[in-house]
């Protein structure tokens, strides 16, 4: 296990952890079509754009509650309304882009001076993926425990030095929430609704962008996780047999980051700072795109796979962990609801012995499994028969009651 949630000195601080979230949305009209207008938030490093020109990213600071972590996405939000309104434009509340009249509407991100290298490598990720797919927007989860955990775990470990133990530490985490990252996707499918012209029908699957024809590499990366080094020199080898452009072109459910720009060198030099979890859907249902439940179970669970054994994970555990999240993202997978009620169990045992005050938490989760109320289910039926005006609508709606600054 990563931590001994037994010891006394490690309970202190085991229930400390810092989150940050990253949420993607496009810019749209009133009539739902994409906003054709220059990112108009220069200024403000919270909020920048990502592949394309009106795909707007909400970047949060980071908190130690995921209370606090949605209310800086929701003054971000009214930030962000506050020019969308002098605009006439407004924020689309799905994963799933809206209407699209072909790649021609999509402009890709149009950065100057010395960001220009940016929109050189936006054009070649169009070329090599189609803007359409480039559109699909999600949650990114960024997730550490606290420097005092950290350090407190550090000292009982037998390690020599901090940076290698910390490094060791969230390679470990990494490999198995690379494991299980097919029950966040059961847990946070909300898309699966989504326009013809896409080429995914509704009701297909949970999560479009999780699914086989959503936001994947060409190949099956193979990561090695048994040290920071290894771990580098696997990527480094899909980017210079061509694989891959860069670090950031590494589509997988989980990235482990440095602080700071997220480059190959700056995890050599300065070493692993947090997990970045990449599978969560846009959730319609909420203002913000997530609810505080889903951040506090993705904490939940960080701390249920730091309990298990350790264990290398082999390729064929890579294969089949890729392939269980693309299985996750299929609507209504049976197989996969069973599997969830079972692992869910197995963290409510966990959760009643060492961590009681999370009950309402996995209660939540629990409530997922019901026929009918999952994301995936509730949003279906309420979208199903109208996407696009229920959107717009449900855009507009959205506007208002967050509010302006």
């Amino acid at each position: 296990m990563l931590f001994d949630i037994n010891n006394d000195t490690i309970k202190e601080y085991i229930e400390q952890a810092e989150f940050g979230i990253e949420r993607e949305s496009l810019r749209i009209s009133g009539d739902g079509r994409l906003a054709q207008t220059p990112h108009p938030f220069e200024s403000n490093k919270n909020i920048d754009r990502d592949f394309c020109e009106n795909q707007t990213e909400l970047i949060s600071d980071v908190f130690t509650s995921p209370e606090k972590v949605n209310e800086h996405l929701m003054y971000l939000q009214k930030i962000v309304n506050s020019r969308l309104k002098e605009q006439d434009e407004y924020l689309w509340p799905f994963s799933n882009p809206p209407r699209i009249s072909g790649e021609d509407e999509i402009p890709v991100a149009r950065y100057g001076g010395s960001l220009q290298s940016k929109s050189v490598y936006r054009q070649y990720l169009a070329r090599k993926y189609g803007k359409v797919k480039m559109l699909f927007s999600g949650i990114h989860l960024n997730f550490s425990f606290t420097n005092e955990l950290v350090r407190t775990a550090f000292e009982q470990s037998g390690y020599d030095s901090f940076f290698d133990f910390k490094n060791s530490l969230y390679l470990r985490l990494a490999a198995r929430l690379t494991q299980y990252a097919w029950l966040v996707v059961y847990l946070t499918a909300a898309s699966p609704v989504a326009d013809a012209t896409i080429g995914a029908g509704s009701n297909v699957y949970s999560s479009v962008r999780c699914s086989e024809i959503g936001y994947w590499n060409h190949f099956t990366p193979m990561l090695d996780y048994s040290g920071l080094e290894s771990y580098i020199a696997s990527i480094q080898r899909y980017i210079d047999n061509g694989n891959l452009r860069s670090v950031s072109e590494l589509y997988y459910p989980v990235r482990l980051k440095p602080r700071g720009a997220n480059s190959l060198e700056a995890l050599a030099q300065n070493g692993i700072n947090h997990l970045e979890l990449r599978v969560i859907d846009v959730n319609p249902l909420s203002r913000t795109g997530i609810f505080d439940e889903d951040i506090r179970f993705a904490h939940l669970l960080m701390l249920y796979l730091a309990s298990l054994p350790e264990y290398d994970l082999t390729g064929k555990d890579q294969i089949k962990a890729i392939h269980d999240v693309r299985s996750a993202a299929v609507f209504g997978n049976e197989d996969i609801r069973q599997r969830a009620i079972s692992v869910l169990a197995e963290i409510e045992s966990f959760t009643k012995k060492h961590f009681p005050q999370f009950s309402d938490t996995i209660d939540y989760q629990f409530g997922k499994t019901k026929t009918g109320c999952s994301y995936a289910e509730r949003v279906s039926s309420r979208f199903g028969d109208d996407y696009m005006n229920k959107g717009i609508a449900l855009a507009k709606e959205y506007r208002e009651s967050v509010g302006y600054v």
